[in-house]
């Protein structure tokens, strides 16, 4: 029987279900519209560096504001200075987030240039050091999350898990790519069942998670204990309904398209609530997050829906993008 909860050290993860971190994306917006539609249990902030949270960087500290109600909830960090991620993995802890994520899997060169994201993966000893220094500073859980290696010749997700359960990591979770595939590379889940051996505490499992079939063939390939969704939750936000109901044996969510309506409009709406917009910058910041969403949510829930997102990517203003999303599921 595949699993649909597990625990974090304590935290109670129930759907087994979590919402990766993603730069740009899971601002408080997206997660609050995740938890909206239901089905996850776990939300994860976009990653922010270590040294910025611990002096109380405020461009840093309004992207991880957290709803009162958004429980459980983890805070990911990334960097290279033990004790600066201490010192942020305290915030976390002042901020009230159920639990404190290490970042050692994101790709990018601007987060490994300076030696943090997967860039760790290549010195085991130094993220001993950093997740030594970083549970040791906080009452909540410590996670890492990482991809299956560096490139295809250094795969080292399960010693490296081993390392950081050592240390007191309460979870691990595993992207299958290395660090050189990005955002493509041929499926393997062999190190995420590895690591799944390797360690005793919970492994969730990671990578093109985008509907009931991929999340079934993930569990039961890995033998994970639940599952990080990332870009297919920008194209499918009812994705975690989708699983959750699958995992309690009820039918799928049926999803119209006044549903689809109220979900791109109540998106827009939250964008422009959120208390670290500033007026003056309003349009253009919440513009530029809808084309994002647009980009794979028209082509992939709407019928036709590639004429809607060039609308909406060729649009120069908010205004515009809202009478041709109004337009088209309204149309005379």
């Amino acid at each position: 029987m595949l699993p649909t909860h597990t625990d974090i050290g304590g935290v109670r993860i129930e759907p087994n279900l979590v919402l990766s971190p993603m730069e740009g994306v899971t601002d408080l917006s997206f997660r609050r519209l995740i938890r909206q539609i239901g089905g996850v249990g776990l939300t994860v902030t976009e990653f922010v560096p270590g040294a910025a949270l611990s002096r109380g960087d405020k461009r840093f500290m309004d992207m991880v504001k957290l709803d009162v109600d958004e429980r459980p909830v983890a805070i990911q960090l990334y960097g290279r200075d033990p004790g600066q991620l201490a010192e942020g993995a305290r915030m976390v802890q002042d901020l009230g987030a159920d639990i404190c994520d290490i970042n050692m899997g994101c790709p990018s060169k601007k987060v490994c240039n300076n030696s943090g994201g997967s860039s760790l993966m290549r010195e085991p000893e130094h993220a001993r050091e950093i997740v030594r220094q970083v549970v040791a500073a906080v009452q909540i859980p410590v996670t890492v999350k990482m991809r299956s290696g560096f490139d295809v010749d250094s795969r080292n997700a399960p010693e490296l898990a081993r390392v950081c359960e050592g240390e007191g990591a309460a979870a691990i979770t595993v992207h299958w790519r290395t660090r050189a595939d990005r955002y493509g590379g041929l499926r393997a889940v062999d190190k995420i069942a590895e690591t799944v051996q390797a360690v005793a505490v919970p492994v969730f499992a990671n990578g093109d998670v985008v509907d009931v079939a991929s999340a079934e063939s993930m569990l039961r390939d890995t033998g994970a204990a639940g599952l990080y969704v990332g870009r297919g939750a920008i194209a499918d936000p009812w994705v975690f309904a989708r699983i959750a109901a699958w995992q309690r044996g009820e039918p799928e969510p049926v999803v119209d398209q006044a549903a689809k309506h109220r979900v791109i409009l109540a998106y827009v709406a939250s964008l422009r609530a959120l208390p670290s917009v500033r007026p003056q910058k309003e349009d253009r910041f919440v513009l530029g997050r809808l084309k994002q969403l647009a980009k794979t949510f028209c082509r992939r829930q709407l019928e036709g829906g590639r004429g809607l997102e060039r609308q909406i990517l060729h649009s120069q203003t908010l205004p515009e993008a809202l009478t041709a999303i109004e337009a088209w599921f309204q149309p005379s």
